[in-house]
């Protein structure tokens, strides 16, 4: 068994009654190795100026962790096949709907990785088993139940 563990800190600020509901949703999550993220609401689920759009949601966060961990068991498992890697980029965006209970919730995410391989690069199939490989092993997909496509982008 791994545990995982993440701080999230949030203070209301001294001019900031709190029950008008008119708070800063800006916070700080801290990372067990030390590192330090601003995060905050999304502007589209709380309106400025209780938002900072320039941190963190927990949407994208969420994207961001399905698409981060695809490519780290993709890089895995191509460097064990024997490809070599210069680059991956993935524009991966998540889509969110209301349930058949009517709540909110992120329905699907999309990846769309790019990979850059030196020398020879696997044929289409290949390639496409290499991430369907990838996406079963993922931990975070495996994780959930959002739907979790991969789109591969040449």
């Amino acid at each position: 068994m791994m545990e995982i563990e993440a701080t999230i800190s949030w203070k209301r600020q001294p001019h900031e009654a709190f029950s008008d509901q008119r708070y800063s949703r800006a916070h700080t999550w801290r990372f067990d190795g030390g590192a330090q993220v601003a995060a905050s609401s999304s502007p589209h689920i709380v309106p400025l100026p209780y938002s900072e759009p320039a941190f963190v949601d927990p949407e994208e966060a969420y994207v961001a962790s399905l698409s981060s961990c695809h490519m780290l068991v993709f890089l895995a498992i191509a460097a064990r096949q024997g490809y070599v890697i210069d680059g991956y980029d993935d524009r991966a965006t998540g889509v969110m709907e209301k349930n058949e209970q009517g709540r909110l919730y992120v329905s699907r995410v999309t990846l769309r990785p790019r990979v850059l391989y030196r020398g020879a690069a696997p044929d289409a199939a290949t390639d496409h088993a290499l991430h369907h490989q990838a996406h079963e092993q993922c931990f975070i997909a495996n994780s959930v139940r959002t739907v979790v496509e991969t789109v591969l982008q040449h």
